[in-house]
């Protein structure tokens, strides 16, 4: 089939290369031209053949709303538009609605696979209806990786990038237990080999995964990581995954603390613990420590 995809950065890049070893015909539009197949979204649709299937994967946010818009005033009745980006799922309601008045279809498709995703395949969380999946499914099936499982119709529009949040809350939590013990076997006299603790958690224990792969990548680079300064951005996904769970009553404890631990990370200092010293002194005249 035929795709039209805007957005050709690390992982749109990836995605064409491996949709046309599939078989499949793909024009990638982006604002860097040395990447990009056609010059605008309006020679992009040009190009393709009808019903139009064109994917978005751009950031969330303005960058999408203003590639929807101009995509509404371009495709025509029986046209599909997907979203991969890691979008908010309360904006894919509204551009459903934008896009429905004009009869042209929308799906949500939350990806995961990263850098990885061109050899391994990505994994795909996508909402919509029957009809619209349908039209897309080659590309789904081209992307995701090989076996039964990996890609997934979540449900209605929504689903799939309310179903790519909660994976990546899930993500936080899990990389933020591993950074803790990982902390814990460094601190101790008596482990003498972290990373080799570690690499032996990759067969035959509960706790092992992809996560863990990388972990183990990433002690090989730097043993002790101490190339590295630990500061961690967030990217979005977490704040909303928190953000529902208030909304909607349900306790994520491991999840929220994962996220608030990222907002430490970014303080050279800390007013909260500056205030409990404080605190400490005036009940109990707790000696404090005083900036140099």
């Amino acid at each position: 089939m035929e795709l039209g995809l805007v957005g050709l950065g690390k992982m749109g890049g990836n995605m064409r290369e491996r949709i046309r070893r599939a078989g499949h015909t793909v024009i990638g539009y982006d604002r860097n031209p040395d990447v990009a197949d056609v010059h605008s979204l309006e020679e992009l649709v040009g190009k393709l053949k009808g019903p139009r299937v064109v994917w978005v994967m751009v950031p969330a946010g303005a960058a999408t709303q203003s590639t929807i818009d101009e995509l509404a005033e371009l495709l025509s009745p029986g046209d599909v538009v997907v979203d991969g980006g890691n979008s908010r799922w309360t904006d894919d309601e509204k551009h459903a609605v934008e896009l429905g008045i004009k009869d042209i279809g929308f799906v949500d498709c939350g990806v995961s696979g990263g850098v990885w995703g061109l050899e391994n395949g990505y994994a795909l969380m996508y909402g919509g209806t029957e009809e619209n999946v349908a039209k897309v499914q080659p590309v789904f099936d081209a992307l995701k990786p090989e076996g039964d499982f990996g890609s997934v119709h979540a449900g209605k529009v929504g689903a799939g990038h309310f179903a790519k949040m909660v994976h990546n809350g899930i993500e936080y939590a899990m990389m933020q237990a591993y950074a803790e013990g990982w902390e814990l076997l460094e601190k101790v006299d008596s482990v003498t080999d972290v990373r080799e603790v570690f690499r032996s958690w990759q067969e035959g224990t509960v706790i092992r995964s992809w996560l863990l792969d990388l972990a183990v990548n990433a002690l090989d680079d730097d043993e002790h990581l101490d190339k590295l300064r630990g500061f961690a951005a967030d990217s979005g996904e977490g704040r909303w995954t928190v953000e529902a769970a208030i909304d909607n009553a349900v306790p994520l404890p491991a999840i929220t603390a994962s996220l608030f631990a990222r907002f430490a990370s970014r303080q050279d200092d800390s007013p909260q613990m500056k205030m409990i010293a404080a605190l400490r002194n005036q009940f109990g005249g707790h000696a404090v420590e005083n900036k140099k």
